[in-house]
C-alpha cells in the first residue's frame, strides 16, 4: 500500500506571526513511501504588508517582487487540496505550522492538526545529538550540493530537504532520487538544477568517540561497543 505524505516549506516577512508577520512563499513536494514524486506545489503570495530588510536579506524578496501576486485567501483551497489529509513534513515544523495556521484563522478556515506534523529537525537531533542540524549542516553532512542556495527559497529548500529526508529515513538504501520529469520541472521553475545522488556516510572519529561515551553512560554492556572494539 502506498503511503502519501507532503514535505513543505514557507518563507515569511519575519519570524513572529503573532506580531503580524505573514507568509510570502509556500512550496510543497509529494512523497510516496517517503520518496519524492514529480508532483509539487509552489506559489508566491502578497503578504498585504511590508517586508523588513532583515527578511529580504534571508530570502531575497522585496514587497515589489510580490505586487500583483495572489493573497493567501486566494490560494488556500489549492494548497489544502494539494496537502489533502496526509502527514506534513518540514524542518523546524512548528514554525511553518504556526504561520500556516494563523493564515487559515485569518480567513476562518480550519487549522492543520498538529498530529500531522513530522519535524525533520527533531529527527536529525535524535540521530546526531552533538552535531549542528540546520538544513545547511545536514546537506553538508550528506554531501548534498548547496552551491545555488545563496538565499532561502521555499521550493529549493523543499527539494534539498527531501534529499535530506531520504538520508534520515534510510532512503539511500533504496537508491532512488528525483526522476527526470521532476528534475526538469524544478529546473524550469528556478532555471537551476540541484540533483544529488544519495551516498553512504562514514562516522568521524569524533562522532564515534561521542557515541561510545554515550553508550558507556547509558548502556554499559551494549553489543555495539564489543563490535567496535573488534574493528
Amino acid at each position: 500500500m502506498k503511503k502519501r505524505s507532503v514535505l513543505f516549506d514557507t518563507e515569511t516577512t519575519g519570524v513572529n506571526p503573532d506580531n503580524g508577520d505573514r507568509i510570502i512563499e509556500i512550496a510543497a513536494i509529494e512523497l510516496i513511501n517517503d520518496l519524492p514524486t514529480d508532483n509539487f506545489y509552489h506559489v508566491l503570495i502578497d503578504p498585504e504588508r511590508d517586508i523588513p530588510i532583515e527578511a529580504t536579506r534571508i530570502h531575497g524578496f522585496t514587497i515589489e517582487d510580490l505586487q500583483g501576486k495572489p493573497k493567501f485567501k486566494d490560494i488556500a483551497d489549492e494548497f489544502l487540496n494539494f496537502i489533502q489529509n496526509d502527514p506534513l513534513i518540514a524542518h523546524n515544523a512548528p514554525f511553518d505550522f504556526k504561520f500556516v495556521n494563523l493564515e487559515l484563522k485569518y480567513i476562518n478556515r480550519p487549522t492543520l492538526s498538529l498530529d500531522r506534523m513530522v519535524d525533520t529537525l527533531q529527527i536529525a537531533r535524535a540521530q546526531y545529538p552533538s552535531s549542528p542540524n540546520s538544513l545547511d549542516a545536514l546537506c553538508r553532512r550528506f554531501s548534498i550540493d548547496l552551491s545555488e542556495r545563496t538565499t532561502h527559497n521555499a521550493l529549493l529548500d523543499c527539494k534539498l530537504l527531501s534529499e535530506v529526508y531520504i538520508q534520515l529515513t534510510g532512503g539511500r538504501q533504496r537508491g532512488l532520487s528525483f526522476d527526470n520529469q521532476t528534475k526538469e520541472k524544478i529546473r524550469k521553475t528556478y532555471k537551476k538544477n540541484h540533483i544529488h545522488q544519495p551516498v553512504f556516510m562514514k562516522a568521524t572519529e569524533k562522532e564515534l568517540k561521542i557515541h561510545k561515551e554515550f553508550l558507556n553512560e547509558k548502556i554499559p554492556n551494549a553489543l555495539w561497543n564489543h563490535f567496535m572494539d573488534k574493528n
